[in-house]
């Protein structure tokens, strides 16, 4: 590829990039007023889009991208900007209307295809079940559409999310060629899981009780057989991406300890505490370690590694323990807005060091990703 037609490819990711990175500041914006922080909203409506924002705006729209140029095809790249479309709706429209949840809709189906086609030409356990999990994400997108209680929609976006990156790290562990014993494990943890979220739709407390022994089962399988273990002994970006990885497993197992002592399956206190253990502790977690490498695959971008991104990582996790024992302890719940307050503030700090670093390398181009870590 020339670098003129190079250019040209990342110039057309980088407003999809940019959409996704302005659906995260509103989806945190609407759950700083969730928390009771007095902040202005365009319409009173707005409340009910957070998690859409945060799911298929964001987090969507960035796996989008990421599997988009791993894809190669031009097709590929209607699944970001279908679910870049539908965030800007939330995020300027009002959440009555079904066309923003119909374009996110759209776009995870066309992740589904993709997938599709990936599994044909490699059939394995890895592209099994990252495929599993945008049909997860469509399932959630199709109740979503339905008008579902939202507390059980997020469960299947939770699934996507944490499917998306177990697949991958299984997929890095290639390299450890594992055994059997390895692979019948990881499934044994995918099953329940799955198991957990589909039970939930009839017996909620009991899927969410078996979602968590998934999730847990998940936790252990990472901690002992991800290659993190081995590259957090090393230096730099290497071992700053194993530090966020490793860090971001203990937030899944504490996610996946709530759900099975708690079967908290309605909105609440307990439900809200395990959500974001997985979905800002374990996920974002996973975002942090992979920016370095997944923004330079989509900007054509160098990001050089700072020291200042453990700052960010930091005030994740201090902020999520704030959080969750605001939700745990009824005498400490002021904790809990205030950490809502840092865990935005985490997410600025990101922003601010990445996009510190992307100024400082602007001029240097990347030809893909490093899957060392």
């Amino acid at each position: 590829m020339t670098t003129s037609a190079r250019a040209g490819g990342t110039m057309r990711r980088v407003p999809l990039l940019v959409i996704g990175m302005l659906s995260m500041a509103c989806g945190v914006w609407l759950g700083l007023v969730r928390l009771g922080w007095n902040l202005p909203l365009l319409r009173p409506d707005q409340l009910i889009a957070h998690g859409p924002l945060m799911v298929g705006g964001f987090l969507g729209t960035l796996i989008g991208l990421e599997r988009a140029v791993a894809f190669g095809r031009a097709w590929g790249y209607a699944a970001p900007a279908l679910t870049a479309a539908g965030a800007l709706v939330l995020d300027v429209g009002s959440t009555t209307t079904s066309l923003g949840p119909w374009l996110i809709t759209a776009g995870s189906l066309v992740l589904v295809a993709i997938f599709g086609i990936m599994w044909r030409r490699q059939p394995s356990l890895f592209l099994t079940t990252m495929a599993l999990a945008t049909i997860a994400w469509v399932v959630g997108n199709i109740q979503w559409l339905g008008g579902a209680p939202m507390f059980r929609v997020v469960l299947w976006w939770l699934g996507f999310l944490v499917l998306t990156i177990v697949g991958e790290r299984l997929e890095l562990n290639r390299v450890l060629r594992p055994t059997v014993t390895v692979r019948a494990t990881f499934v044994a943890a995918l099953a329940l899981t799955l198991t957990g979220i589909t039970v939930s739709a009839w017996w909620p407390a009991a899927g969410v009780r078996v979602l968590g022994v998934g999730l847990a089962a998940f936790t252990w399988w990472l901690v002992r057989y991800d290659i993190a273990r081995r590259t957090v002994r090393q230096l730099g970006l290497t071992r700053f991406m194993a530090v966020c990885l490793l860090g971001g497993y203990m937030w899944l197992g504490l996610g996946g300890t709530i759900a099975v002592t708690t079967g908290a399956a309605t909105s609440g206190v307990l439900y809200d505490a395990m959500l974001h253990a997985v979905f800002l502790g374990f996920v974002m977690s996973m975002v942090f370690a992979h920016a370095p490498v997944i923004f330079p695959a989509v900007l054509g971008v160098a990001i050089r590694y700072r020291p200042a991104f453990y700052l960010h990582v930091a005030v994740l996790h201090v902020s999520l323990v704030l959080r969750i024992v605001g939700d745990a302890v009824d005498s400490l719940g002021g904790w809990r807005a205030w950490g809502g307050l840092l865990n935005a503030v985490a997410l600025l700090l990101f922003v601010v060091n990445t996009a510190g670093s992307i100024a400082r390398n602007r001029t240097v181009p990347t030809s893909g990703l490093d899957t060392s870590s």
